[in-house]
């Protein structure tokens, strides 16, 4: 079932309305409002009557999407095809929002309950703009809050990986999954089972790579969850500026790091040399030993 058929379904239209929305155009450009799905391929628009189980005859328009799909009137558009919308970082205004998290101890959930293998943050010379949480291939991956799946698909770097949006804007990602047990457009609750873990994409040993973001920016998922109690640092989140400074200050410190490129006949000493340093400092930025055979190509940090 397609994501158009799914949220049809989903609005509980019958089945003639399924059949008519495949002739339909669907997806189409990044970006393509939700409501901008009912136009003709030849380009003439249309004004279908869309049948509501409850409430009779009513005229699809944007409002039907500002209701439906979660925090649309933030985004303006639910694509689900891009992962992240980088281009549009910078559209965060506010002093200060704050985030409704929770009312019930029920309505959230941390996605696994392995410990913490890695911070957000700076991490060999790149951002990590999630958490790595320990599991095992098949252990069950969960739904944090409850929201509706934007993305579930393949991706070189993420591996098997979910999205889901939720009623206050935040969206959760869920990568490096063995297995995908949702589609784009399923409505789900904390809780929920999306995929079970596993090590697909780019990925070094199974983990579940988990990541929190507004409005495509990312935040440090320790400001919502205490991993260690397995529950909410709080029930609300203040969202300003200052929340997204870390990561303009880490990627500042980044680029000025210098590294060198491994040449043949190059060794760990002659490198440290060159460069006013030593061997140990060499190890300890790369995270390697001494003894380590390096590679032509390799990239050696050398500050």
């Amino acid at each position: 079932m397609n994501a158009k058929v799914l949220l049809f379904a989903l609005l509980g239209l019958p089945q003639a309305v399924w059949s008519q929305a495949d002739t339909l155009g669907y997806g189409g450009p990044e970006g393509l409002d939700i409501y901008e799905e009912l136009i003709e391929e030849d380009g003439g628009s249309v004004d279908p009557v869309i049948p509501r189980v409850a409430a009779g005859p009513v005229a699809w328009d944007v409002n039907d999407s500002l209701s439906f799909i979660p925090g649309y009137d933030m985004y303006c558009h639910w694509n689900t095809d891009v992962i992240f919308d980088r281009g549009n970082t910078a559209r965060f205004v506010h002093d200060t929002l704050r985030l409704v998290l929770s009312q019930a101890d029920c309505d959230h959930a941390l996605p696994c309950e392995g410990k913490l293998n890695s911070p957000f943050g700076p991490r060999r010379g790149r951002m990590h703009y999630g958490i790595d949480l320990d599991l095992e291939t098949g252990d069950t991956v969960r739904c944090a809050f409850a929201g509706m799946v934007r993305i579930s698909k393949y991706n070189k770097s993420f591996g098997h990986v979910v999205v889901v949006r939720h009623q206050n804007g935040l969206e959760t990602l869920y990568a490096h999954l063995s297995k995908r047990l949702v589609e784009p457009g399923q409505v789900v609750e904390a809780g929920d089972l999306l995929g079970l873990g596993g090590n697909t994409g780019r990925s070094y040993g199974s983990h579940l790579h988990f990541e929190v973001r507004f409005l495509d920016q990312p935040i440090d998922p320790l400001l919502v969850f205490d991993v260690d109690k397995g529950q909410l640092k709080a029930s609300t989140l203040d969202i300003h500026k200052g929340v997204f400074a870390s990561i303009a200050a880490a990627k500042a410190a980044s680029s000025a790091r210098r590294y060198h490129t491994v040449r043949p006949g190059d060794t760990l000493s002659a490198i440290a040399r060159r460069n006013r340093t030593s061997v140990s400092a060499l190890c300890r930025l790369n995270g390697i030993r001494s003894t380590s055979v390096l590679r032509v190509g390799q990239r050696v940090r050398v500050n």
